[in-house]
């Protein structure tokens, strides 16, 4: 059987799938909802209304992500941000995630082609 590898370039704001190996270049893309504007709507309300939906938010875009891994055997989360660790925390804590192998690698912020490249050199190594 075929191992099912997969790299997510993530921030806490968007996160770039790119399935090993990439056919046609298709990468698809999971937002958060969090915007600026939510950011601004909720701070003038208070700050801690602020942290309560931004951690909302943040949650819900973990469980996106979270979603999506679960078609995976090996999984390479790297990104320029603390996003992948918290991630990477939160998919140790489930024990959906307990069969599948979890790797973290920082890099600095990278082009579409970057991740693409720094995904096919991780899995081919």
């Amino acid at each position: 059987m075929r191992t099912k590898k997969i790299g997510i370039f993530m921030d806490h704001s968007n996160a770039n799938l790119i399935e090993f190996p990439l056919l046609e270049n298709d990468v698809n893309s999971i937002v958060s909802d969090f915007s600026n504007f939510e950011k601004e709507k909720s701070l003038s309300k208070s700050e801690n209304s602020m942290h309560n939906k931004e951690q909302q938010d943040l949650n819900i875009y973990f469980k996106k992500i979270g979603e999506v891994l679960k078609n995976y055997d090996d999984v390479l989360l790297f990104g320029p941000t603390e996003a992948k660790i918290e991630f990477y925390n939160l998919l140790k804590s489930d024990s959906h995630f307990d069969k599948i192998k979890i790797e973290i690698e920082n890099c600095d912020k990278l082009t579409d082609n970057q991740q693409i490249a720094f995904v096919n050199n991780h899995f081919e190594n």
